[in-house]
C-alpha cells in the first residue's frame, strides 16, 4: 500500500485522534470550510476510523453553511463567515446533523486573497461542540497563522482542528 499523500504530522495526529476517541467511546464529526475536507481526509486515512469518525461536512459557501448546517443568514451577515458565531453555529449544526458526541468546525481565510485589515489572510476560527453540552457555553477561538501560503494556512488549521478532537484537549 502506498504511503499517504498527506503530510506525516497530519496523519500521525489523526491517528492519535482516532485511537483516543475510540478509547473514550466517543464519535466525532467535523464541519470544514477553509480546510476543504483536509481534516476529514486525514481522519479517513487511518484504518478503522469508521468506528470513530461519523461525518464530515464541507460547507465552503455561505449558502451551504446555511442549507446543510443551518447557520443563520443573520449570523453570517452580522458577524461574517469567518467569526466565532459562524464557527460555533457550524459545530452545532454538525452535531445536529449527525449522531456524533463531539464536533469541531473550521472557517477561515487561507488566501492568497480574501483578507481584510480586521481579518487578514491566515485568520482561522475554530469551535468545538459536545452533545449534551451547554449550548450557551461557546467553546471557540480565532487564530492568526499569518500569510504562510494557502497550503500552509490549511495545514495549520487542520492540525489545530485535530488537536481539538482529542478527548483531553483544552478549549481553543
Amino acid at each position: 500500500m502506498p504511503d499517504s499523500i498527506l503530510p506525516a504530522p497530519l496523519v500521525d495526529l489523526a491517528e492519535r485522534v482516532i485511537i483516543a476517541n475510540r478509547r473514550a467511546g466517543r464519535t466525532i464529526a467535523v464541519a470544514e470550510s477553509c480546510t476543504g475536507g483536509l481534516v476529514s481526509a486525514a481522519l479517513t486515512e487511518i484504518a478503522g476510523s469508521s468506528e470513530v469518525f461519523e461525518a464530515g461536512f464541507i460547507t465552503y459557501s455561505n449558502d451551504m453553511k446555511n442549507e446543510l448546517l443551518k447557520v443563520s443568514q443573520d449570523v453570517i451577515e452580522t458577524f461574517g463567515a469567518v467569526s466565532i458565531a459562524t464557527a460555533w453555529a457550524m459545530a452545532q449544526g454538525a452535531l445536529n446533523k449527525s449522531h456524533a458526541n463531539v464536533a469541531v468546525a473550521i472557517t477561515g481565510i487561507a488566501g492568497p486573497g480574501g483578507g481584510s485589515e480586521q481579518k487578514p489572510v491566515g485568520t482561522v476560527v475554530f469551535a468545538r461542540a459536545e452533545r449534551g453540552g451547554n449550548p450557551d457555553k461557546v467553546v471557540a477561538d480565532m487564530h492568526h497563522f499569518g500569510d504562510t501560503g494557502r497550503g500552509g494556512v490549511r495545514l495549520q488549521a487542520a492540525l489545530c482542528a485535530l488537536e481539538l478532537l482529542l478527548p483531553d484537549s483544552p478549549a481553543p
